[in-house]
């Protein structure tokens, strides 16, 4: 399958807890990241989230930091019993973004050497 990503991803060992915005879904889920980048996350949920619906989240990158950031489910797909989604970022602070874009470039650096 060509790669149509705009930017690289990574694993990120992390959690977060979201909540839908709309007032739909006050229910919080624990997802475990699959993948990032400054633009969106992979991940996976054993619940069943609304695609087009927009998450609040609390990332916990890898220097503990905590981001508070908004997700759109753009992705999912059903594995066993679990799902895996995809989302964008909306409306990410500059400053966050750089962060994993930080993160991003470290990596890579790593992995050249």
């Amino acid at each position: 399958m060509e790669e149509r990503r705009k930017t690289n991803r990574r694993t990120l060992v992390s959690k977060l807890v979201m909540k839908r915005l709309d007032g739909s879904g006050q229910e919080e889920a624990e997802i475990e990241i699959v993948d990032v980048s400054k633009t969106g996350i992979g991940f996976t949920c054993s619940k069943l989230l609304d695609i087009g619906a927009v998450y609040e989240s609390f990332l916990r990158i890898w220097t503990q930091e905590v981001l508070h950031a908004f997700l759109e489910i753009v992705r999912i797909e059903k594995k066993g019993k679990d799902y895996n989604y995809g989302a964008i970022f909306i409306g990410m602070p500059e400053s966050d973004a750089l962060r994993i874009q930080a993160y991003d470039t470290i990596e890579s650096m790593k992995e050249n050497n």
